[in-house]
């Protein structure tokens, strides 16, 4: 047996025992330390055969496979579910990038050749097994036909017996009862339980067989020739678009400065025009300004890529513009989003719109020190890398707690506290919500304290698979307070009244 057949029939073996792995992790949810040992392992199991059979990889791809357990302990790390759906985003931009590190070096990828790495992933995982060939899997040695003549016979041999077994122990069972509860209790088995089992322990070692084979170097990716030819527009068709862009940007800039830039009394004397609505929407529809506004520059980079100098050199001084009015814009974004958090408090949109728009900020900064300066090439790794670290940065800050202590605090200040709003964050609020409820106001205190001996109370039985920090922290938390919160709990309305009877009648 060669080298090859020899990995690939590890990847085969270690593929189905992954797969076993996933069906015992992975059907017990929510997705909290399952998911980051599963993906770990994954990824582990990757490394030791790629160093067993000496596989090379680039050094960026050693980078890659070591920030994949990082994203992945986050689902055991933060119960909050935004939290969650940003680190599997992160995940799958890193299985790209490892998918395009079989073809490539990092520095040299672009905005395409992600995708490219994703639907190269993607495809592998579905093909599974079924792109190997008689060549990839070659025996040392053909079983003998005296071999396959004796397993033959064996098997004929258990298709005969089965029948004879099965009457015979019919009528045993029905003569003794010890021995029938004996079988009975042997061979119960639940076959729509185990064919379950058996379907996403397959499902599971198919995809990951195919996700190894590709990142192994055994199966070629789907896209390796895909070649997009670019347009070889001139400076004129590029440059129409853009001055137009210019032109708009700067209008609105200069007509509208009074207002981007205003202070809360100078929004509330304007005619038609709430606080709630100039920083609420004002916002939103800037960040989509800023989002759609990098994309088309870089079409048009990609667009002039064989044009000469002087087409260059107007395109940069047209985008560079077009940068510093998105820059003012976005200043504008971020400073309604402040009035707007100062005067209704903190919530998780408004935390997660803060987060992009500082990563776009430095994505257009990014632009300006790769694209205009003629290296295309560096801007989406940049661009990648600055996503991963914003997401890093949101797991360490831990949003919903930041949420609910910047809110807390605005209680305590004297602002209004949003106890169904706090109510609907996840458990990682929970230690930051119940030290201070004794600072809120009545309704508010026991609202909050009854939701979370409802929601967070530990469990009588816990799924080790399922743990999480977070959670774990919430359940510490209300069961160490059980007493205090118990206290706090909003009395029921009849016995509201009991009280107020007696207190009536004496």
């Amino acid at each position: 047996m060669n080298g090859k057949s020899k990995l690939v029939l590890e990847v085969l073996l270690v593929g189905i025992l992954l797969g076993i792995l996933g069906d015992s992790l992975m059907r017990a949810g929510p997705w909290g330390l399952n998911f980051t040992l599963w993906t770990a392992a994954i990824a582990g199991v990757a490394v030791a055969l790629a160093a067993r059979h000496g596989v090379e990889w680039s050094r960026s791809t050693t980078w890659i496979i070591a920030l994949i357990p990082v994203f992945a302990a986050g689902f055991a790390w933060r119960a909050t579910p935004v939290l969650k759906l940003l680190d599997l985003l992160a995940l799958v931009v890193l299985t790209s990038g490892w998918s395009l590190s079989v073809t490539g070096a990092l520095r040299s990828w672009g905005g395409l050749d992600y995708v490219v790495g994703l639907a190269n992933s993607g495809a592998a995982a579905a093909a599974g097994a079924a792109v190997l060939s008689k060549k990839d899997v070659k025996l040392a040695k053909a079983p003998s036909p005296v071999a396959v003549k004796r397993a033959r016979a064996v098997a004929l041999g258990l298709i005969m017996a089965f029948p004879i077994v099965f009457v015979f122990g019919g009528l045993l069972m029905g003569a003794d009862a010890v021995f029938d509860r004996l079988v009975t209790t042997t061979f119960d088995i639940d076959f729509a339980k185990s064919f379950g089992h058996a379907a996403l322990a397959a499902f599971f070692a198919w995809i990951v067989i195919g996700f190894l084979l590709l990142v192994l170097k055994i199966n070629r990716p789907l896209l390796s020739e895909l070649k997009i030819e670019q347009p070889g527009l001139g400076i004129l068709e590029v440059a129409v678009p853009l001055v137009l862009l210019d032109l708009l940007f700067l209008v609105f800039v200069v007509v509208q400065v009074r207002y981007l830039f205003g202070d809360a009394s100078l929004v509330q004397d304007t005619v038609g025009l709430t606080y709630s609505e100039y920083a609420r929407q004002g916002f939103f529809e800037l960040v989509a300004v800023a989002a759609l506004a990098l994309p088309l520059l870089l079409i048009a980079d990609w667009a002039l890529a064989d044009a000469d100098g002087r087409s260059v050199a107007a395109y940069r001084i047209l985008a560079s513009a077009l940068l510093v009015l998105l820059l003012v814009i976005m200043a504008s974004a971020v400073k309604r989003m402040v009035l707007y958090q100062n005067a209704y408090g903190l919530t998780d949109d408004r935390l997660y719109a803060t987060f992009f728009m500082g990563w776009l900020g430095v994505v257009l900064l990014w632009f300006a020190a790769t694209v205009l300066r003629g290296r295309r090439q560096v801007f989406a790794t940049g661009a990648a890398a600055a996503g991963l670290l914003a997401i890093l940065s949101l797991n360490v800050v831990n949003p919903d707690a930041l949420i609910a202590r910047v809110n807390v605090e605005r209680a305590l200040s004297g602002e209004d506290f949003d106890a169904d709003y706090a109510m609907s964050l996840s458990a990682d609020a929970v230690p930051v919500l119940v030290p201070a409820l004794s600072d809120l106001g009545p309704e508010d205190r026991c609202r909050t304290a009854e939701w979370i001996l409802d929601r967070w109370s530990p469990p009588t039985e816990k799924d080790w698979r399922t743990w999480n920090l977070g959670t774990s922290s919430a359940w510490r938390v209300a069961r160490q307070e059980f007493d205090r919160l118990e206290d706090m709990r909003c009395e029921p309305p009849g016995q509201a009244d009991g009280n107020e009877a007696g207190s009536a009648v004496r």
